[in-house]
């Protein structure tokens, strides 16, 4: 069965620092049309850090978006033409002041595929040593460890509620 939409009309309704919202005309598979509101997103890196105690290193960042504070594994945006595992190298710095000498790719999601076309390139790093950037000038981030368990019983209790990390850490320990 024939499940593809065919984008015929494209209209770009807004573009910003980081997104850009687009309406498309679609034709769908039995032949009539709809319209999809879609938001294009560069793409992003998120990096678990590990000591070799198994503490991961995780961000308390404001989220204006919710309203709330988030406990997050330190992510950022890829700029134009950037390589992952580069743009993971240099989040890892700014954000926690560490690099590392073991930076593996351990999964690739979409976000929101129903209206938003980011992927989040999710990295662990181990062999952890400190390298600390300039942090970006609109970024307050507060940074703090826990262990693995301890991370695990924070998903339970909804302590930590960010989608990205919940991933990295299942697909990390293979859970």
């Amino acid at each position: 069965m024939n499940i593809i939409e065919k984008s015929i009309k494209r209209k770009n309704l807004f573009e910003g620092k980081i997104v850009k919202l687009d309406v498309e005309t679609v034709l769908l598979p039995n032949g009539n049309t709809a319209e999809r509101e879609i938001i294009r997103h560069p793409g992003a890196v998120a990096i678990l850090p590990i000591d070799s105690y198994e503490n991961i290193y995780f961000i308390k960042q404001f989220r204006k978006a919710i309203d709330d504070v988030l406990i997050e594994i330190p992510a950022g945006k890829l700029e134009q033409g950037e390589d992952p595992y580069q743009c993971a190298l240099r989040e890892l710095q700014e954000e926690i002041g560490f690099t590392s000498n073991k930076l593996t790719l351990i999964n690739t999601i979409y976000t929101s595929p129903g209206f938003a076309d980011e992927i989040i390139y999710i990295y662990k790093a181990e062999e952890l040593i400190i390298s600390q950037l300039e942090k970006d000038d609109d970024e307050f981030i507060d940074v703090c460890k826990f262990h693995k368990n301890q991370a695990f019983n924070m998903i339970k209790n909804g302590e930590i509620k960010d989608a990205k990390t919940i991933v990295a850490l299942l697909t990390a320990f293979k859970l």
